[in-house]
């Protein structure tokens, strides 16, 4: 039996409170949320998905990271600011403590890092 690759369909956040996450990461990247429920949320990418999960007891990661966080999303910007500026209006926050000159970063409603940053520079 020859086993084909897996395929990365989806990421699922876990969260407190699904819907302003959803609606958070349904603005910020421009993915329709196709279902929604107190429980769960599922937004549609391009090649994969988004889900969002209640969890009972969620604790958000820290920033810094202090070796929980387990993984976050490096999302790319041509203006790295004017993007972070229009994330924290949709209902990011930016912490005081940043890594460097060439990333931003913030957290989601939920308290999940993420990372801001301009592609060309990934080389």
């Amino acid at each position: 039996m020859n086993a084909q690759p897996a395929t990365l369909a989806m990421v699922t956040l876990d969260a407190a409170d699904v819907a302003p996450v959803a609606d958070f990461w349904s603005k910020a990247l421009g993915w329709p949320i196709l279902a929604a429920t107190e429980e769960y949320a599922m937004l549609q990418g391009p090649t994969h998905a988004l889900g969002i999960s209640r969890t009972p007891d969620y604790q958000p990661p820290r920033w810094p990271d202090d070796g929980h966080k387990q993984f976050h999303f490096d999302l790319s910007a041509d203006n790295i600011e004017a993007t972070a500026d229009h994330l924290v209006e949709l209902g990011a926050t930016r912490p005081a403590d940043q890594p460097g000159d060439t990333w931003v970063v913030l957290l989601d409603p939920a308290g999940h890092p993420f990372c801001l940053t301009d592609a060309k520079a990934w080389g």
